[in-house]
């Protein structure tokens, strides 16, 4: 359960670094990520150049990792250490790092729920970065900017054009439970979130009453988004409820025979960035947050098919109303949802995910 799930997490970061000699951190991390003098830029490239190679800890593919780590380098001279890892394990690696005194890590980006794990644990620190003012809205966290989003994953539905007609497409949750689509629907098996986002806001009652039609209609169950896509490509699947829309739209550009539609009201998933509150390069750790999220970063991340957080970089995949998915929900009610969601879709099994 989700829950219990990062409990677990925590427990075992916190264990692998129990018995360690702790060092002493770095002073001052604080007021260097929000300091916003006038000589800011200079002096924050210069002392970057300085510190020497920024280690960044993320769950973006090593791929478009690479891609982004060579626009930063080429810009600034600043090497980047990527490590690449499930958000479990980042969650571990950071936690059984701070607790030895190591403070390998500079920056680290991942689910905004797996960042709101290690906000609570008080690995982050507040930043400032002047790239804030052209981020969306739902970049930022209701109570505080020690992690804020650098790109987002939005739920659609995902269908192959050879087999759904555009005119047969749904326009509405309700559209779903038609006895067309009988045997003719798929769902990741791990979406728990968008479905307890989408419960809650029909209103939990009624939203819970919704959702075992949905599983009346015997929807196919696939694990990894992914595959799903490739599958709704193939036609395997003919219609995925909860298709991401830049898996999709990579195997439309390629030429598959795939299409997506969202449908209010849209959810989606936030992956967010945030500084290492004892990080040991803490200037070259705020330049990289700062390119990321900057409009150099947001075009990189596009030119990967990442839906950008930034309102100035323009793209065709959150052109609609949407709203993201609480952080807090994962950690605070994920229990709950995962019971019925494995109830429901699963059978009773648990939630096999990866995070």
């Amino acid at each position: 359960m989700i829950e219990v799930f990062w409990r677990r997490v925590l427990f075992c970061g916190l264990a692998a670094g129990a018995g360690a000699a702790g060092a002493a951190h770095p002073l001052g991390n604080r007021e260097i990520y929000l300091y916003q003098g006038a000589d800011r830029e200079a002096r924050l490239v210069e002392r970057a150049k300085k510190e020497g190679p920024v280690v960044w800890y993320s769950t973006m593919t090593v791929q478009d990792g690479r891609v982004l780590a060579a626009a930063f380098e080429r810009r600034y001279g600043v090497k980047v250490t990527h490590w690449r890892g499930s958000a479990k394990k980042i969650v571990q690696r950071a936690l059984a790092e701070s607790r030895a005194g190591r403070n390998e890590v500079d920056v680290i980006e991942m689910s905004a729920h797996s960042m709101e794990a290690l906000y609570r644990e008080r690995l982050l620190e507040d930043f400032y970065t002047p790239a804030f003012e052209e981020l969306s809205p739902a970049a930022f966290p209701r109570q505080h900017r020690q992690y804020v989003a650098d790109r987002f994953t939005f739920f659609v539905l995902g269908y192959n054009t050879n087999l759904v007609k555009p005119q047969e497409v749904p326009s509405s949750y309700e559209d779903l439970l038609d006895p067309q689509w009988v045997g003719r629907l798929a769902i990741e098996s791990t979406d728990v979130l968008w479905f307890a986002a989408l419960a809650k806001a029909m209103g939990e009652d009624r939203g819970l009453a919704y959702f075992r039609r949905l599983a009346a209609m015997r929807p196919m169950i696939r694990s990894g988004h992914i595959l799903a896509a490739q599958l709704v490509a193939s036609g395997e699947i003919p219609l995925l409820v909860t298709a991401y829309n830049n898996n999709i739209e990579t195997l439309k550009k390629s030429g598959a025979p795939v299409a997506w539609k969202p449908i209010a009201p849209v959810f989606g998933e936030a992956s967010a960035i945030g500084l290492a509150k004892h990080s040991r390069r803490p200037h070259a750790a705020l330049l990289f947050a700062e390119f990321v999220l900057s409009r150099d970063g947001q075009e990189a991340l596009k030119g990967v098919n990442r839906v950008p957080a930034s309102l100035a970089v323009d793209s065709p995949l959150n052109k609609f109303p949407h709203q993201m998915i609480d952080p807090a929900l994962a950690l605070d009610e994920g229990d709950k949802w995962d019971n019925f969601w494995s109830n429901l879709f699963l059978g009773g099994k648990p939630v096999e995910r990866d995070e």
